[in-house]
């Protein structure tokens, strides 16, 4: 038997007065257990609803946060339960905040404008490489044609001009066509997406974010961290199943199309993909 099924027998802490100090305010593990026990709901209810686990829920309503995995997971998990059962989650937050040294810091932006005034000049230099390459590669097959036409008596004049010669040996080059662009590995894994299997790709765009994959056995394919610009590809005969920790820095691939939905940071979503067209399960 689930532990929170019958929501009759739990009851709920008595009121709390207004004239109470700050420091006897309810917590928060305690006010989310009340405003469920008010709903009517049990913590399977809750832990269906939210796609967070049971042992997570039974662990922040006795305000024990260690097994959310961190703070940003935290606050994601408060606010994801506080909306289950009706509940404005920003005070939680603040008060979650002020119990665990502020709310965390944002990434700098000025190494990323930093990474974007550097490309511009990384590409000057190899623009610059190919054309020095290229005035010597002419250079030196004018000189190979005057010297060969030095070997023909009565051609001086001819090699002389210059344009001629040259113009006749370097015409079959015009008529090959240019080599196709090589496609980026990354675009042709997605393309390549079998259909007889189900294909995740995992990009960790905006920010560091932890993610957990299983196959269609529970088999655990990964479980760790990515941080910005890393990417990961899950695949299996059947299904996927997935949870993102910081659900807004994920950029998802299933099957070879990009999935639109739009993840808020801080929030942890627990999503499944089959084969075939995108499905959250």
């Amino acid at each position: 038997m689930s532990i929170g099924n019958s929501p009759e027998d739990e009851r709920p802490f008595e009121d709390v007065s207004e004239d109470v100090s700050e420091e006897a305010r309810p917590s928060i593990g305690r006010t989310l257990r009340q405003a469920r026990i008010a709903a009517g709901k049990t913590v399977d209810d809750i832990s269906s609803a939210t796609r967070v686990r049971i042992a997570i829920v039974h662990a922040i309503e006795s305000d024990d946060f260690a097994p959310c995995g961190g703070d940003v997971y935290a606050r994601g998990h408060i606010r994801t339960l506080a909306r289950a059962v009706e509940l404005d989650p920003a005070p939680l937050i603040e008060q979650y905040d002020a119990g665990h040294g502020g709310r965390p810091s944002p990434t700098p932006a000025a190494p990323m404008f930093e990474a974007e005034r550097i490309r511009p000049e990384r590409r000057g230099p190899n623009w610059t490489a190919a054309m020095v390459a290229a005035i010597v590669a002419v250079i030196g097959f004018v000189g190979f044609t005057m010297v060969n036409g030095g070997d023909d008596g009565g051609s001086d004049a001819t090699v002389a001009e210059g344009s001629t010669p040259a113009a006749s040996k370097s015409a079959p080059a015009k008529d090959k066509k240019p080599a196709d662009p090589k496609p980026d590995p990354t675009e042709s894994a997605i393309a390549a997406a079998p259909q007889d299997k189900v294909t995740v790709q995992v990009n960790a765009t905006d920010g560091r974010s932890w993610i957990s994959a299983k196959d269609h056995n529970g088999a655990l394919l990964f479980d760790g961290l990515l941080d910005q610009g890393d990417t990961k590809t899950f695949q299996d005969d059947e299904k996927v199943d997935l949870v993102l920790g910081d659900a807004g820095s994920i950029q998802l691939h299933v099957n070879g199309k990009k999935i639109e939905d739009e993840f808020q940071p801080g929030s942890v979503e627990r999503l499944t993909y089959t084969k075939g067209d995108p499905v959250v399960g």
